[in-house]
């Protein structure tokens, strides 16, 4: 891994080897920055903060030996990345404005996608996931994880239905709480359905009915007009001397059929003439009939008054128009029939809501049962691997309880709460030494217990859902003497079938490592690219002579450190 611009270091390279590597320095030296970039390169959030003062961008590179089949190579390849020799070259960019970038195999992706991958190469512990451990929904989940298939397909099928009952009481506390306003939507829609029906209007009603009061409003002048008009055209029986327009034509047409044959365009000038004279008499027969079927009763006038102002009143509170009223009535009838249907669909709602409480029900006891045949093989391993790392006696109990809730679903004869992971609570409880009485790790574990347990619970982990590496950033505080061998040996176990990598301030723990790096700063108060260094024979004495005492030149304290390290190989 080579880091740039990082915190304190300014351009290192960390030669990370398979096997038990420990990281090791003099506090503020800078080895949190390796942690951070190995979190960068996983994943983890990016922070300007993170980017050395007066440098542009922090750059972290790696190089991640994977298996070609294995699932995070898989995803890599989904998501356009080449492996290099049977390795992925992954990369983080973060800008001193705050923009991350992130590259696997040669191609941009999101810094999610790192996320996915670490889930399959790299389980990471520090100090924050010791107390993640006193979260009970922590040691639920390392249970769960621990039980694998027996715990995962049953709490699958629990989720499913969960997340259902989630969406269907909402619905249903949506329909109930919304009740009253709901009845008042409908009684409004059902009144203006009545009115409307009652007054029964037609399409294009209030047009024809417009058109209408304005014939009648006017029949006066129109029977004038027309009876002048037909007058004009058909002439006056009571005066035959009168000129009118239909003789004047018939006139004309005569004049012309004498002479047509004599010349085909005053034919066709006859010929138009004698259409006039056909569209004269039409129009002459249809103006007396206007005249005489023209309605002049003012009561009908009346009638057309009321009828328009029936439809305004619908007008003015549904629609501009009575086609916006009859479109209102069809969408509100819609509606109401919705409205309506809302009782039927609580019910079924209903129903449904307490079938799913009862399926609840059984799949959580479904879920006890798999988390209870599970608490005692993995009491059993944690308890054996803390026999390991210097509690010979400690006992380590898993409990699984329910809590009383009168609102909760009915496991095992009683009503109890539930969440999305179940109806259980689990918790670690410690007994530190025989007539201890065992007490949550929570309440009664110290911080070298604490790291102990962990590491104890990671351990078994690694027997049942293995990672490719382990990363541990001083998982081993309030750990010291004996205890910190035990851990040291622990981890170098554990470095026989997976990569370790442990930040570490003991001796004890550093002695067991396969290889050591130190990192140092430079007079300047940087980390270069000497400052991370790989200590072999003389340079590694010092460096745990340092640790042991703080005084790396002392003869006693050299001896101490080769003795530890020959202690360390042999207990290997």
């Amino acid at each position: 891994m080579r880091i740039r611009s990082l915190g304190v270091i300014d351009d290192a390279v960390v030669e990370l080897s398979p096997g038990f590597t420990a990281v090791t320095g003099e506090t503020g030296a800078g080895k949190t920055m390796v942690v951070t970039s190995l979190g960068l390169l996983l994943g983890g959030r990016a922070d300007a903060a993170l980017v050395r003062i007066g440098a542009k961008s922090a750059v972290v590179e790696g190089r991640i030996t994977v298996v070609p089949d294995a699932p995070a190579a898989v995803r890599a390849e989904e998501a356009g990345a080449e492996l290099d020799d049977g390795a992925l070259l992954v990369s983080r960019t973060i800008s001193a404005e705050g923009r991350s970038r992130a590259y696997v195999g040669g191609r941009s992706v999101p810094a999610a996608l790192l996320g996915e991958l670490a889930d399959d190469l790299v389980a990471v512990h520090g100090q924050t996931d010791q107390q993640g451990l006193l979260r009970p929904a922590r040691q639920r989940a390392a249970l769960d994880r621990y039980a694998g298939e027996a715990v995962a397909v049953p709490l699958a099928k629990y989720a499913s239905a969960y997340r259902r009952l989630r969406d269907v009481s909402a619905e249903l506390d949506t329909l109930t709480t919304r009740a009253r306003e709901r009845a008042q939507e409908a009684d409004l829609l059902r009144f203006g359905l009545d009115e409307i029906a009652a007054a029964e209007p037609l399409p294009g009603e209030d047009a024809e009915l417009a058109a209408e009061a304005e014939r009648l409003g006017h029949a006066e002048a129109l029977a004038s007009a027309a009876s002048a008009a037909h007058t004009a055209l058909a002439g006056n029986p009571e005066d035959p001397e009168g000129v009118d327009a239909t003789t004047l034509v018939a006139g004309a047409s005569r004049a012309l059929e004498s002479v047509r044959s004599h010349d085909p365009a005053l034919a066709a000038l006859a010929d138009r003439m004698s259409e006039i004279g056909i569209l004269l008499a039409d129009v002459a027969g249809e103006l007396a009939g206007y005249a005489d079927n023209l309605d002049a009763d003012p009561r009908r006038l009346a009638a057309v008054e009321e009828r328009r102002s029936v439809l305004a009143h619908l007008t003015r509170k549904y629609g501009e128009d009575i086609a916006s009223v009859l479109a209102w009535a069809e969408q509100g009838s819609a509606r109401l029939a919705e409205l309506d249907g809302d009782d039927d669909r609580i019910e079924a709602l209903t129903a449904e809501r307490d079938a799913l409480r009862a399926e609840l029900g059984e799949l959580a006891q479904a879920l006890t049962d798999a988390r209870t045949a599970a608490a005692d093989r993995f009491a059993q391993a944690v308890t054996a691997e803390l026999a390991e790392l210097a509690m010979p006696h400690a006992r380590i109990t898993v409990e699984i309880h329910q809590v009383e809730d009168p609102d909760g679903i009915e496991v095992g004869g009683r009503n109890v709460a539930f969440g999305a992971n179940g109806a259980d609570e689990v918790e670690l409880h410690l007994a530190p030494h025989p007539g201890a009485p065992a007490r949550p790790i929570a309440k009664g574990a110290s911080g070298g217990e604490l790291s102990r347990v962990m590491l104890a619970v990671e351990v078994v982990f690694a027997g049942s859902d293995p990672v490719p590496t382990y990363l541990f950033d001083e998982v081993d505080a309030g750990v010291g003497g004996k205890a910190a061998v035990e851990v040291g040996r622990r981890l170098a176990r554990l470095a026989r079938t997976a990569q370790v990598i442990v930040v570490t301030h003991l001796p004890q723990v550093a002695a067991f490592a396969d290889r050591q790096l130190l990192v140092e700063k430079t007079n300047d108060g940087s980390v270069t690219r000497s400052g991370v260094r790989v200590l072999d024979g003389e340079e590694r004495v010092r460096e745990l002579s340092r640790m042991l005492a703080g005084l790396e030149d002392s003869d006693t304290a050299r001896a101490h450190a080769e003795e530890l390290l020959e202690a360390a190989r042999a207990g290997r």
